[in-house]
């Protein structure tokens, strides 16, 4: 479904209240179902002669036991040849929420998928009704210039959007300074970590400090790259030990191939400009290594927040940097000081 949802130019503020509600309560059960075998000019025909009560965004696909088989929006629908069958032009693909869902998850899946609409199912995929927009701005109020927006959504890496927009330069500082305390407390830490092993960085071994950034870099980028992924399928799915283990290794080895391929390509640069095997050997186990944890951090962290009744959107990028930047320093110090041996 490629209708993306416009950008809000207000911020949502939703009660505690409305946002453990179950979505069921608020989901329109009157809709527009088709079946997979009929054609364009048979949906139609069922359309006019059975309109729903509501107004209609995508025409579901169910067979006869109701479990959802795809989607088709109103466009390609209009714009299909009368003879066309729906299985030829439905998405097959659809994002769904889950009955079990609260308001809170479903303006989630608003968020991140940015659709006009979600169909609601149990666990056997039946159809039992769906939520669109209106769940969403039904809850948007401006705030007046004086005040400041209270969101619970569209946070992410330590930075609220009301906070991003915020005219008052010295509230804005004050909100965004704790998150980056986490930061500090990163780099205090690996500052420390390096002072355990000044022996790696002496000058007679500086040529393991040259390589420090780019290390670094790849276990930031990839733990940023994860924390992503796992807040997003975070709004996709209720929170499940069991499909967490399966992401989270899924993830991991995710983690351990990008690891690889980058260990390989700068061991490959440091070995025709330093042709110093021990080096190589370093480059190759810390990226590697860093890499790989960096990955199954940044995908476990939101997931974490998230299960101690913290915010994840908020906290997780600085959380999951410090710790990755501390892991991959650990690791890479570590097998520095084992070559010199």
């Amino acid at each position: 479904m490629n209708l993306p949802v416009p950008s809000p130019t207000i911020v949502p503020r939703m009660s505690p209240a409305v946002l453990a509600e179950p979505v069921l309560k608020h989901a329109k059960t009157d809709l527009a179902t088709l079946r997979p075998q009929w054609t364009v000019a048979d949906s139609l025909a069922h359309i006019r002669s059975t309109p729903p009560a509501n107004r209609i965004i995508y025409f579901y696909v169910t067979d006869e036991d109701r479990k959802l088989a795809g989607v088709v929006p109103t466009r390609r629908l209009l714009l299909s040849p009368p003879e066309t069958r729906i299985t030829e032009i439905m998405i097959k693909s659809v994002v769904a929420i889950p009955a079990n869902a609260t308001v809170l998850d479903a303006c989630e899946f608003f968020t991140f998928h940015r659709l006009l609409a979600f169909p609601v199912v149990d666990t056997d995929r039946r159809l039992l009704g769906a939520i669109d927009v209106d769940l969403y701005t039904a809850e948007l109020t401006m705030e007046s210039d004086e005040s400041v927006p209270r969101d619970d959504l569209f946070q992410l890496i330590g930075v609220h959007l009301s906070t991003a927009t915020q005219r008052k330069p010295t509230r804005a500082a004050r909100d965004r300074f704790p998150w980056l305390l986490c930061n500090i407390g990163g780099g205090l830490a690996a500052a420390i970590l390096s002072g355990f092993f000044e022996d790696v960085l002496s000058q007679r071994n500086a040529v393991f400090a040259l390589f420090i950034p780019v290390v670094l870099a790849l276990a930031e980028s990839v733990s940023i790259q994860s924390v992503s992924l796992g807040l997003q399928r975070m709004a996709s799915n209720r929170l499940d030990a069991r499909r967490l283990l399966r992401d989270l290794a899924a993830e991991t080895y995710t983690g351990v191939l990008l690891g690889i391929g980058s260990a390989i390509l700068i061991g490959l640069v440091a070995g025709l400009w330093l042709h110093d095997r021990s080096v190589v050997l370093v480059l190759v186990g810390g990226i590697a290594f860093g890499v790989t944890a960096a990955a199954a951090i940044g995908f476990a962290i939101p997931a974490l927040l998230r299960a101690t009744n913290r915010e994840p959107r908020l906290a997780a990028g600085p959380i999951a940097l410090a710790l990755a930047d501390f892991t991959t320093l650990l690791a890479y110090f570590n097998l520095a000081r084992i070559s010199m041996n």
